[in-house]
């Protein structure tokens, strides 16, 4: 639940281990980390628009923002009609006690008179506070937060009618129009009461603009106290000197257009402060963002293609490259070529052994064999692999397998992407204390982890091509030689972590999507299940 709001919010999880903690604290069903499989910041979605545009009536305490992050300007458009609301100068006490009694006396008066009064609270602790105050005082009054979710539009709608009290927190009953009741214009309309100055002047003007609207009458007051996070935190000292140099007692509020403008000040630094840690966020996104950007285009790109035999080859090739940078010293001698490794590795990704192939062995006893040399070598061996790939499986097959395959490494690997993305993110702070900046050391990380990526991608992409294993299922059951004219859909990729072969199922996926049960009493509760789903028999065709 957001405690400024009162909203609920569904499906919202606190990360590293602080749910969990909560749930077993509670007594609830502990439930797994959720893993993050897109983000984005608000800004950076806005930024995807073509044109960007808006309206809202609190939109001038923010011009800076909008004009640095959106580049928009801001255009003040007149009121309909003119405005008469009375906005009163802030009450402050030395207390918080002493602020929610006078604040309870002040609705009590205006109630006995007839005038509606909202109240305006920054969290749900404090909107409780005073229900519980007004209660002891018999005071009648609905209470906007959480608890009365699926009402709010229809409580707010009336808190213009004559006594009625409402208590809401900074958010509630936006977009519903307070009408005022019969005779309401005659006791001074709608009356807005704060009971503290927001972090925001946003905030607090969206509370004082639910009165005065349309040119009616209307009033509004916030009331403070020293005890407020706002003026405990930004300037509270020399308001709570004067008020101890005079000795002011506890129930007698200090006002003076001094004091509000320190208050509006105050408020000018928490926003100020606010804006530079968006704007950092920000800065760390972009580099994400560009990231994003690049993935997002050539998953489009992979989805939109038809025959992406061309671009498999291409990825072939530079897998080849990678690997033998991984295994190669560029500048060692042939002799020093660590040849049994590498050529395990490449029998891993391709299935044989391509420095065994026919022609490569005696190429590689040459010892005037250099670095480009074996790739190109290893390449040529890569691309005769991937046709013989082609003629065992036929190129209708292999070409909805490549685009298959393709998308779930691309999702597989951006997801653990961006898990070591937060990771690095969380304690690239402390590069700080070593004199370095921590967003140019995010950046240079973030590349190289990055470039990583793009090529544990085309690894493992050509592992899963030559190693996934195809099974053709058509309504008949017996004939598994059908390979043409297969929709794409009825085509999928099971398991692709796994250590051992994938299989591929086209077909009739309904039929494909889980092996054929295998029943025998002689197979271990803890044994590998016959049906090759990979699980134990138990938790297999042994359940």
């Amino acid at each position: 639940m957001d405690e400024f709001t009162g909203r609920l919010m569904f499906g919202r999880r606190y990360s590293e281990g602080l749910h969990q903690a909560i749930e077993a604290k509670e007594h609830v069903k502990i439930k797994e980390e959720n893993q993050t499989l897109a983000t984005i910041t608000i800004q950076n979605y806005f930024r995807l628009y073509e044109k960007l545009a808006g309206m809202t009536g609190t939109a001038l305490t923010e011009a800076e923002e909008f004009r640095h992050i959106y580049k928009l300007e801001t255009v003040v458009i007149p009121t309909n009609q003119p405005m008469i609301r009375q906005d009163l100068p802030d009450l402050i006490y030395k207390s918080e006690d002493a602020k929610f009694s006078a604040v309870t006396e002040d609705i009590a008066q205006r109630h006995e008179k007839g005038q509606p009064v909202l109240v305006g609270t920054i969290s749900i602790e404090k909107s409780e506070r005073l229900s519980t105050m007004l209660k002891r005082r018999g005071i009648p009054h609905q209470v906007l937060n959480a608890k009365h979710h699926e009402k709010e539009a229809e409580i707010i709608a009336l808190a213009g009618q004559p006594k009625a009290v409402t208590i809401a927190t900074n958010m509630a009953g936006r977009g519903t129009d307070i009408v005022l009741g019969e005779g309401v214009t005659g006791f001074g309309g709608l009356h807005v009461l704060g009971t503290e100055r927001h972090e925001s002047r946003r905030i607090d003007n969206q509370l004082r603009g639910r009165s005065g609207r349309q040119g009616d009458p209307g009033s509004s007051q916030f009331y403070l106290s020293l005890e407020d996070d706002l003026l405990r935190l930004f300037g509270s000292d020399r308001i709570g000197w004067v008020m101890e140099r005079f000795n002011f007692p506890e129930d007698v509020p200090i006002q003076h257009p001094i004091i509000n403008k320190s208050i509006e000040n105050a408020q000018r630094q928490v926003e100020s402060r606010n804006f530079e840690i968006r704007k950092h966020v920000l800065e760390y996104d972009d580099v994400m963002n560009k990231q994003r950007e690049i993935i997002y285009k050539k998953r489009q790109s992979i989805l939109d293609g038809d025959d992406l035999k061309d671009y498999m080859l291409e990825i072939i090739k530079d897998s080849i490259g990678s690997i033998v940078d991984l295994y190669v010293d560029p500048g060692a001698y042939s002799e020093q070529w660590n040849l049994e490794e590498l050529g395990s590795f490449l029998k891993s990704v391709f299935v044989f052994d391509l420095l065994k192939a026919p022609g490569a062995e005696q190429k590689l006893s040459d010892p005037r064999l250099r670095h480009t040399d074996l790739k190109e070598l290893l390449g040529q061996q890569a691309v005769y692999a991937y046709r013989e790939r082609e003629k065992e499986l036929s190129p209708e097959i292999l070409r909805k397998l490549e685009k298959l395959v393709m998308i779930n490494v691309i999702d597989s690997r951006w997801r653990e992407h961006l898990l070591e993305m937060d990771y690095l993110k969380e304690g690239i702070g402390l590069r700080a204390y070593g004199q370095r900046d921590p967003l140019v050391e995010y950046k240079h990380e973030a590349f190289n982890l990055f470039k990583g990526l793009m090529e544990e991608i085309k690894v493992d992409t050509v592992k899963l091509l030559f190693n996934a294993k195809v099974v053709i299922k058509g309504p008949d059951e017996k004939n598994h030689a059908r390979t043409k004219d297969l929709p794409e859909k009825e085509m999928a990729v099971k398991d692709i972590k796994t250590s051992g072969p994938s299989e591929i199922f086209a077909g009739d996926s309904s039929k494909a999507s889980k092996p054929e049960p295998v029943k025998s009493e002689k197979i271990g509760r803890n044994d590998p299940c016959p049906c090759g789903s990979g699980k134990k028999y138990k938790k297999c065709c042994g359940s």
